[in-house]
């Protein structure tokens, strides 16, 4: 099969994926999105003859965008429209979440500084307040007093994007130092670890210690049901550990796996390419 990469750097995952890939004589075609103009009816001349292309740009704009485009040429993509538009935005992750009965933490969307203190105070101290945009740990804040939580609306409402004036809080999850990241294609877990740290923030990004993790069977069906909720495809979804079970804070449609890879005996890239493969045999006509 031909697939195609849609890439703005090329990062160790993506470097793991083509060798895989050509290691089993399928050809690949790196598509640089910054290099690309996308029509509104025909497809440029470098996706012709592509069977299957796959997402992994980096910016969560060109990843939306790009995605649609390719769509609407009737090239199957990895992941679709709909679902990077789901778990681009943590808002609608969230409600795409709650909706579909996934256990997922108490979560407000305010869109004033004194409403979302409302919501603050409401949920007491400490809380969360994230950007609805955002990967790696990004401009999240744990706010313990209202004095910080004024401090950093106000600092919130300044900014130019209208997404800083889009105000997403949520409870705090008293995780056990850890959370769990599931690597899981159309809900099938891949391989799963977890990220312990001793800040909140438990990204591998921020710099969590990474082990690997056997998923019981309520995560088995966690992860298929949150994998549902936002359209199924090629996802990371984290768990969080709870005195009354699991609560799923998050899918993530981009997702690394270089540290699952680095922390498993599971081959990551070969599994990920299995699934492809199958994909192409169903989507694709002979």
């Amino acid at each position: 099969m031909n697939v195609g990469i849609l890439y703005s750097r090329i990062r160790k995952d993506e470097k793991l994926l083509l060798a895989e890939l050509r290691e089993r004589g399928h050809e690949v075609t790196k598509i640089d999105v910054r290099k690309v103009q996308f029509g509104l009816t025909e497809p440029p001349e470098i996706f012709d003859d592509i069977d299957i292309v796959l997402d992994r740009c980096l910016a969560t704009s060109r990843s939306k965008y790009a995605t649609q485009y390719v769509a609407a040429y009737g090239i199957p993509v990895i992941n679709s429209p709909e679902t990077a538009e789901v778990c681009a935005d943590k808002a609608k992750n969230s409600l795409a979440l709650a909706q579909a009965g996934v256990p997922t933490p108490k979560t407000d969307v305010a869109f004033t500084k004194e409403s979302a203190m409302e919501s603050i105070e409401k949920f007491g101290y400490p809380c969360v307040l994230k950007p609805v945009v955002g990967s790696w740990g990004r401009l999240m804040a744990k706010l313990d007093s209202r004095d910080a939580a004024e401090a950093i609306l106000e600092h919130k409402a300044t900014l130019g994007h209208y997404e800083h004036k889009v105000f997403y809080i949520q409870e705090f999850v008293d995780k056990p130092g850890r959370d769990i990241r599931v690597l899981a294609t159309d809900g099938e877990p891949v391989a799963a670890m977890v990220r312990s740290s001793d800040h909140w923030l438990t990204n591998a990004a921020k710099g969590a210690t990474t082990e690997a993790f056997e998923l019981d069977d309520e995560a088995l069906e966690l992860v298929k049901k949150a994998s549902d909720a936002v359209g199924g495809g090629l996802l990371g979804i984290d768990l969080m550990e709870t005195g009354d079970g699991y609560t799923v804070h998050e899918v993530n449609h981009t997702v690394e796996f270089k540290a699952l890879t680095d922390a498993t005996d599971v081959d990551v890239p070969a599994k990920v390419v299995d699934w492809l493969e199958s994909k192409v045999k169903v989507e694709v006509p002979a």
